[in-house]
């Protein structure tokens, strides 16, 4: 993947006429119909495409998936959303996957939307939680999970190329031919088609001979229709074509599970909570084992975490995941009570050697403003509210969680029912499901099982072979004082401290690969209290530092969950020794694509190994699963989905030759 399409994205220019509508200054255009862009949009969009009638007949459980390109203000989704709701039944999904290279800033897009006042529902939700919105894929949550929104922040034709989907129908949008070209070429219409199929249809404003012409030869059965207003003819149409394309079948999706859409995870930290939340919107039932007294009780239950962003200039796969899964948690964040369960007071990541002044040079010119700037020594300063030994890179949306307090509000839906004290020990296939065992206790059973219990995920035997290990982590808590309440943002060098909460601040975090032992260390708090003093020595003193005797310091110990190539593990598992045969052939020839289906463990997936970025990437990782158990748009790019695969190591092995 090109770094190109993940550059810092410009917003858009607008210009705004006499009639307080918006014009486009990077294309000279209008966004919508100067004359009733409403009635355009119902007409060229959700006519043309039978929504009213495809919505009707949706049956519960049943989902439509929308692809438009060019979202812009907003408009054509929030008139779906509107359709939907009125004429699809409760139980019915919409998914609407949109493109946009230049976003509009949120003080422009509800200046647009406010020219609409019966979407003023619709408008509210959209803008609550129009936040974080980076390059690259972005997933928003409407209505309790029944409308997704998916946003691809950035190049049309790169974005569109990852995207795993099957889309319905279309809304091809975007500026006119004349004045957008790069939104109407025969490469995109192409990748369009990738993701049709035989009843997908596709509506559009322009009647271009050209356009008309490019579809048909992409595969899509095009006419020219009556056009609305002063418009006299625009283009819907079919797919007609073919779609099929060779896919590797380590990476394809597994058949759709049959039966009650019930399912059991086990793990109630955060990846086992964000994993329920996520499956619980769509209507699964939901069994959520715990070994534990309670939920969050390992690496999710620090009084604080961060969400720093360990981001590469060179648009890595990691880099990208984390972008994306910052932003879908960031807006989940905006749910809770701030102040006690978060803060979105920055996280200043410091210049500390030349190396890293380097690094950070580099990412402040390949990632929007927004995201991260650059401070000098005396803005860091100012910005953090204390005496810091340089400046650094700052995240302004970014801060600090209570994670326990974050899974809570995951778990807190009526779909999910939780049982504490019960550690499944044991996986056994029956009939079309599976069951949890301890020793002769049946603990429960479902047709899915999603494993989120971190490294004790080794402990079963269909997941035996993932190469998860255990890290001992250690943060202490330093007692507030009058003159440490200055801090007013997250500041990271080695370690990182954070602004008070309850009266007390989180100080960490210790890395220990050998340790098995979650006793309190007093090297690990003393070793703590030196990070701090190299974040601010000045701050240490004001916090007592060296006056604390570490052997009565509170803290917590607890063990971080993370992989060889530091990605997760995220997906559906397969019959590891049956890979192996099945794809005997890779080890001596890599270039070859099998046609066999993978031999999978029907219904039994995995989300784990997130390390020290939980927070940002366990939550989206719950969406993954969720769009693979629903044959959703996934939510990351398809190069991302499979670099974080369970398979991707069975498969190096192979190719190794060391299966």
């Amino acid at each position: 993947m090109p770094a190109a399409p993940y550059a810092p994205h410009q917003q858009a220019c607008l210009e705004w006429d006499d009639q307080g509508q918006p014009l486009s200054s990077q294309f000279a255009d209008v966004y919508f119909s100067n004359e009733n862009g409403l009635a355009e949009t119902r007409y060229v969009f959700l006519a043309n495409n039978q929504l009213p009638e495809r919505f009707s007949a949706l049956t519960g459980d049943q989902q439509l998936v929308i692809g438009e390109t060019g979202f812009g203000t907003g408009l054509n989704f929030l008139c779906a959303w509107q359709l939907f709701e009125q004429q699809a039944c409760p139980a019915a999904r919409l998914h609407f996957v949109s493109v946009e290279k230049y976003p509009l800033s949120k003080a422009d897009l509800m200046r647009a939307l406010a020219l609409w006042p019966e979407l003023a529902p619709y408008t509210e939700q959209l803008l609550a939680q129009y936040i974080a919105l980076h390059p690259g894929f972005q997933r928003l949550v409407f209505a309790g999970g029944r409308v997704v929104l998916t946003l691809l922040i950035g190049d049309a034709l790169a974005l569109i190329g990852q995207l795993d989907a099957k889309v319905d129908a279309w809304f091809l949008d975007g500026f006119a031919p004349a004045k957008n070209p790069d939104m109407w070429t025969p490469e995109l219409f192409t990748a369009l088609a990738r993701l049709s199929h035989t009843s997908t249809t596709l509506g559009t404003f322009t009647s271009t001979g050209y356009v008309r012409r490019r579809l048909n030869d992409a595969g899509f059965n095009m006419k020219r229709v009556p056009g609305l207003g002063k418009k006299w003819e625009v283009l819907k149409g079919v797919f007609v074509g073919s779609s099929a394309a060779l896919q590797k079948p380590w990476f394809a999706r597994p058949p759709q599970p049959v039966g009650e859409r019930r399912a059991l995870v086990i793990g109630a930290g955060l990846a086992g909570c964000a994993t329920a939340a996520s499956l619980a919107q769509r209507g699964w039932q939901v069994t959520l084992l715990e070994r534990h007294m309670g939920i969050a009780q390992e690496a999710s239950g620090n009084p604080q975490g961060v969400l720093y962003l360990k981001l590469s200039a060179h648009h890595t796969t990691l880099s990208r995941l984390i972008v994306s899964g910052y932003g879908y948690t960031r807006r989940l964040l905006e749910r809770l009570q701030k102040g006690t369960d978060w803060d979105n007071c920055g996280v200043l990541q410091l210049a500390f050697d030349a190396k890293e002044t380097l690094r950070q040079a580099q990412l402040a010119a390949a990632f929007p403003s927004d995201l991260l700037l650059e401070l000098d020594k005396a803005a860091a300063e100012r910005k953090a509210g204390i005496a810091l030994p340089s400046g650094g890179l700052f995240y302004p949306e970014a801060g600090w969680v209570n994670p326990p307090a974050l899974c809570q509000l995951l778990i807190r839906q009526p779909n999910i029912h939780l049982q504490l004290h019960q550690e499944a020990l044991e996986l056994r296939r029956e009939d079309d499901g599976w069951q949890a065992w301890n020793g002769q206790q049946l603990l429960a059973s479902a047709n899915v099982v999603v494993l989120a219990s971190a490294a004790e995920i080794k402990g079963f035997t269909q997941a035996a072979q993932l190469p998860l290990k255990r890290i001992r982590g250690q943060i202490s808590r330093l007692p507030a004082t009058a003159a440490s309440r200055t801090l007013s943002t997250v500041v990271c060098a080695e370690g990182y401290v954070a602004p008070a909460r309850l009266d007390e601040h989180t100080l960490g975090a210790s890395f220990d690969f050998n340790s098995d032992d979650l006793t309190l260390s007093s090297a690990d708090h003393l070793s703590n209290l030196q990070l701090l003093d190299e974040i601010s020595p000045k701050f240490a003193d004001q916090l007592n530092s060296a006056m604390l005797n570490t052997d009565l310091l509170q803290g917590r110990a607890a063990f971080r969950c993370t992989s060889p190539d530091y990605l997760p593990i995220v997906g559906p598992l397969a019959d590891a020794s049956a890979f192996a045969d099945t794809y005997a052939a890779l080890s001596k020839d890599a270039r070859k694509l099998p046609e066999a289906p993978c031999p999978w463990l029907q219904g039994l997936y995995i989300n784990s190994g997130h390390g020290s970025r939980g927070l940002i990437s366990a939550p989206l990782a719950g969406e993954l699963i969720a769009a693979w158990l629903n044959d959703e748009p996934l939510p990351v790019p398809a190069d991302v989905a499979q670099a974080c695969h369970p398979n991707r190591f069975a498969l190096r092995a192979l190719i190794r030759n060391k299966a």
